[in-house]
This record gives C-alpha cells, sequence and structure tokens, in this order.
C-alpha cells in the first residue's frame, strides 16, 4: 500500500479507502490509485483486512453433489444474493460422503468465512451443532428442527402428496417410490410417499426400493422393480435423476412412458424440462430458496437475529408428458419384461 501511494502521489490512508470501496473518495482520487495499483500489480491482503475488521465478506458454500443441476440452481440464488450485499463466496463440494464433507468444512472454517451454507449435508446433527456452534449456518435441504442453526426446506409431505394425489387421480394404485438413500431429504420424501399412500387406502400396495440421489441409482432400482413378481403402473423417484436412469431402464427394457409406466421426479431442474424428456416432477422454488438461505445467514453475520428460525417453502407439480393413465394392457407389457 505504501509503493502505491507513492506511485500516485497520494496518503496510504486514501489507498486504504479506495480499496475498501469506501464513499468517501472522490472520483478522480480513486481513478489515480487504481491506475497506480494496477501498474504494480498490487491486490489487497483479504487475510491482513481480515485481522482488522473481522470480517472477510466470504461466505462457504458446501454443496452434496456437482453432477446434480438442482445444486447449481439453489447456488444460482446464493450468488444472486450474495452479489447483492457485496460478498463472496467460496464453493466447495461434498461427493455425497460424510468424510469428504468433513474436509470441506474444516478448510472453510479455516479460511475464516464469515458465515456456511451447506446444501444436503451427509452429516449427522451433532457435527452441524458443532459447526452451527462456531460460525453462523444455515442447512438447506435437510428439514431438522434445531435451535443452533437456521434452516431452508421445501415442505416434503405436501410434495409427496401432490405426487400421488396426481396419480391416483389418473387411475393408478400400484404407485412404488424409489428413494434417495441417505440423501438429505429423502427419508421426509420417503414419510410423505407413505402418508400419501395411507391417505388413499392405498399402504397394502405401497413399496419403497432403497436407491441413491443418482441416474445410475434410478437405472439400477428399476432392475430390480422389473424382477419383481408384482410391478407398479407408476413410479415416483426421489429426484429427477433418479427419475432419469428408471426412464433409461424402462426404455431399454422396451416399455413405453407413460403408457407402461408412468414416472414422476422431484426438484424440477432443467432436466426435467428438456422436451424429450418431459418429465412430471415437483417444482420446489431452489433459486428462491438459495436467496432466502443466504439472507438468513446475514442476519446472523451482522447481528440483527440470534434466535434460530425454520424456513418452509411449498412447491408446485408440473405435470408433463411422463405421466399418464395406466393402460389396460400395461401389466401384460411389464410381464412381457421378465
Amino acid at each position: 500500500m505504501d509503493d502505491v501511494a507513492t506511485r500516485a502521489g497520494v496518503s496510504r490512508a486514501l489507498v486504504s479507502l479506495v480499496m475498501r470501496d469506501s464513499p468517501k473518495v472522490s472520483d478522480t482520487s480513486r481513478a489515480k490509485v487504481l491506475a497506480a495499483a494496477a501498474d504494480l500489480g498490487y491486490r489487497p491482503n483479504l487475510m491482513a483486512r481480515n485481522l482488522a475488521s473481522r470480517r472477510t465478506m466470504t461466505v462457504g458454500v458446501l454443496l452434496d453433489d456437482l453432477h446434480n443441476p438442482f445444486y447449481a440452481e439453489i447456488a444460482d440464488g446464493l450468488l444472486d444474493a450474495a452479489l447483492d450485499h457485496g460478498y463472496r463466496l467460496l464453493f466447495t463440494v461434498g461427493l455425497r460422503r460424510p468424510p469428504i464433507q468433513e474436509r470441506a468444512i474444516e478448510t472453510l472454517l479455516e479460511l475464516h468465512t464469515d458465515g456456511v451454507v451447506i446444501v444436503s449435508p451427509r452429516l449427522g446433527r451433532a457435527q452441524l451443532d458443532r459447526i452451527g456452534t462456531a460460525v453462523p449456518l444455515v442447512v438447506v435441504t435437510e428439514p431438522v428442527r434445531t435451535k443452533v442453526f437456521d434452516t431452508v426446506n421445501n415442505d416434503e409431505t405436501k410434495g409427496c402428496a401432490m405426487v400421488v394425489d396426481h396419480l391416483v387421480s389418473l387411475g393408478h394404485r400400484d404407485i412404488w417410490h424409489i428413494d434417495g438413500g441417505n440423501g438429505a431429504g429423502a427419508r421426509a420424501r420417503r414419510r410423505g410417499y407413505e402418508r400419501a399412500m395411507a391417505a388413499h387406502g392405498l399402504s397394502d400396495r405401497a413399496k419403497v426400493f432403497g436407491g441413491e440421489f443418482t441416474d445410475a441409482a434410478g437405472y439400477e432400482a428399476a432392475s430390480k422393480l422389473l424382477a419383481a413378481s408384482r410391478r407398479p403402473t407408476a413410479i415416483f423417484a426421489g429426484n429427477d435423476l433418479i427419475a432419469s436412469g428408471t426412464i433409461d431402464r424402462l426404455l431399454d427394457c422396451g416399455l413405453d412412458v407413460p403408457g407402461d409406466v408412468s414416472v414422476v421426479g422431484y426438484d424440477n431442474t432443467a432436466l426435467a424440462a428438456m422436451r424429450r424428456v418431459a418429465l412430471t416432477t415437483v417444482d420446489q422454488p431452489r433459486f428462491d430458496m438459495g436467496r432466502l438461505a443466504f439472507t438468513c445467514l446475514l442476519e446472523r453475520i451482522e447481528g440483527t437475529r440470534t434466535a434460530a428460525v425454520r424456513h418452509v417453502l411449498t412447491g408446485e407439480l408440473v405435470v408433463r408428458r411422463s405421466t399418464g393413465p395406466p393402460r389396460r394392457d400395461a401389466r401384460r407389457a411389464l410381464a412381457a419384461t421378465r
């Protein structure tokens, strides 16, 4: 900063104000300082600034899986809100594995981020509480009740009810669910599916196949499903990736979607809206969830709120071409795949 001040012919204090983007600097002085800094290749030392202000103006974001467009669409909302408030985001990924998530969080804490957002954690409640005690924390898509950190979620019970209601209205009764395994929100969707089936008096026809929030898991689960002695006429997949893998397997077997089997996903990612996929799915307000998560975090960082809040947003069912009434000969077509 001394070198920049000498080159620009100004005081070191003025250079400091320019680097902190202070409004107290004239346009002429600002331009002179920035030109000198560019000539010298100078950049502010973020860690040094942190020692003085106790704020880095950075937020760490841990995403569960970069292969799922759902996370990118939440990240869009986070980034939009961060830009509005002059914050930078540091993204890292957990690869759907708890040990990787633990190490990623430790890195964000070592970098002294002002707060952390975790989207779909694979960590236990005690671990999340420890993180929330150390730094302002918002958890997205994991419906836990806590007094330590904030949460932002979709109403999974209503979302699952909309799926089952839609399929029942089309005439389906044998509706099976491929879940997301240990993924965040998977348990809630599993419970929501079972409650919705019970509400229609279809508990005896309900069946859950274990999976994971990936297309490969959907493909594998569909293979097991087709090997069962009794087959469904509709499949409720735990997310859009599971649904896409399920549809691939059904098509590989020569089955028609939705003629032989209807398929519903969850999330309404860009994948679902593709014309050749045309997936019926539950639209989570992903962008809004990201913006809301950042807003919650900012309230904690700035100290305007200390009590934990729990936000639950309601999505809506988007009906496309992957669902339709069951055909009378659908069971015959399913039997022919054995």
